[in-house]
């Protein structure tokens, strides 16, 4: 089949990588057989045949051509849902190991970046904003409970006054800045995985959509154009999971997000906006993130939809958003939009899982997914090695199934979005 080109976007117009690889043709072998070619199946053929795995690896259209290539490049410490809420669900202990894996997410990305030299623009720091003046109390609360049960000392609380002087925007209420948080370009860190993940001996194929599996002794793995037999299979698909295994598709919800970029700021605009050229985040429910790129421009993500298509005018769909933060911003050109799909869970958690003794997936990242994909290919290639430990700690979190499952997830979600975010307007 033909792969798809990456969308229009600011990351594909500055990709410092072009690289290509043939579909699959006819039959092929090899321990491992990874489905998706994003953060989770590149990061684990990279730690697989780290391993001495031999590794195929097959992707629908090109690599990084779905979120791993468009989302907003921030590296946030921790896990997707509050360390307060871990505990309830988990227990201390449980919440302490997934904590350091947090941790542990962040620092791979870094190691890995280090070690490949992978050219990503890498920063560090997130401030993390309050949209509501109840949230600033949360957030506070948050960092204290970080320092004391934790142990976590990068993270401190940004007063309403102070956090005047370190961005323009509107509407906040105090913010918490995290140091050991990075950001970075999404699409460049991808393919550096992938252009590791080759020199490592893992065999990719582009333009590879697999239709089918089964299991008869081994795993058999079939695209239009050939097949594989493995070992080990593992699905890394994502919000692209669809039909392929309906016994982890209902764990997540495929939902859409939309990004814009600027045209080029004034040192000075662009100081004023991010003083110390962090990337920033909101506390509303429907989030807005946002980040300077290393040629000044302003990279917004605001806004969702929950069906397949996406807006005719994204630019001006983001905007908006954009606008109401930065209202100084109103003359501004927009140079690019473009929309992803990403998969979300109901608690927001992802889900990691094994469906048989030689099928494994990990998805449903919930818009954390840079540091916990990349962790997650990780702990795939640790179980699959035969050290299941942590990866348990992942799969232990409770992933509950949406309401009426894939059929009918989408209403259910479509209401309680829309109650969010009139919550989120309302205050």
């Amino acid at each position: 089949m033909q792969s798809q080109a990456h969308i229009d976007s600011w990351y594909a117009a500055t990709a410092n990588l072009s690289l290509s690889f043939p579909p699959l043709r006819g039959g092929a072998a090899a321990d491992v057989c990874i489905v998706g070619g994003g953060y989770t199946g590149l990061s684990a053929a990279l730690h697989l045949r780290q391993r001495g795995y031999s590794v195929i690896l097959l992707e629908a259209n090109r690599v990084a051509w779905g979120a791993s290539g468009r989302n907003g490049g921030h590296v946030g410490t921790g896990q997707r849902a509050g360390q307060a809420q871990l505990e309830k669900w988990v227990g201390q202990a449980q919440a302490q190991a997934l904590w350091q894996l947090g941790l542990e997410a962040v620092e791979t990305v870094c190691d890995l970046v280090a070690e490949h030299s992978i050219d990503c623009d890498l920063r560090s720091g997130n401030l993390h904003v309050a949209s509501k003046p109840g949230d600033a109390a949360e957030l506070a609360a948050e960092v204290d409970h970080l320092s004391r049960v934790y142990h976590y000392d990068d993270l401190r609380y940004v007063e309403a006054d102070e956090l005047a002087g370190m961005t323009s925007g509107q509407g906040f209420h105090g913010a918490t800045l995290d140091s050991g948080a990075r950001h970075l370009h999404p699409l460049n860190y991808a393919l550096g995985l992938a252009r590791a993940a080759a020199d490592a001996g893992a065999t990719l194929h582009e333009g590879s959509r697999v239709t089918h599996y089964r299991e008869n002794g081994k795993v058999q793995v079939s695209t239009a154009a050939g097949s594989v037999s493995c070992d080990y299979l593992v699905l890394a698909c994502n919000g692209y999971l669809e039909r392929l295994e309906p016994r982890a598709a209902g764990r997540i919800m495929p939902i859409n997000n939309y990004m814009l970029a600027t045209e080029p700021l004034s040192d000075a605009l662009a100081a004023r906006l991010i003083r110390d050229d962090c990337s920033m985040s909101d506390t509303l429910f429907v989030v807005n993130y946002w980040k300077l790129s290393a040629d000044r421009r302003l990279l917004f993500g605001g806004g969702e939809s929950y069906s397949r298509r996406f807006p005719a005018d994204i630019k001006g769909f983001v905007r908006k958003y954009m606008l109401r933060i930065y209202p100084e911003l109103a003359q501004t050109r927009i140079d690019y939009g473009w929309g992803g799909t990403l998969a979300i869970t109901l608690n927001r958690m992802p889900d990691f899982g094994r469906l048989s003794q030689g099928v494994f997936y990990a998805h449903g990242y919930s818009g954390h997914g840079v540091p916990t994909a990349t962790l997650a290919g990780k702990l795939l290639a640790e179980v699959i090695s035969g050290s299941a430990e942590r990866f348990d700690v992942m799969a232990s979190v409770p992933s509950p199934r949406f309401p009426g499952g894939t059929l009918l997830r989408w209403p259910g979600l479509v209401a309680g979005m829309l109650f969010y975010s009139l919550r989120d307007r309302l205050g």
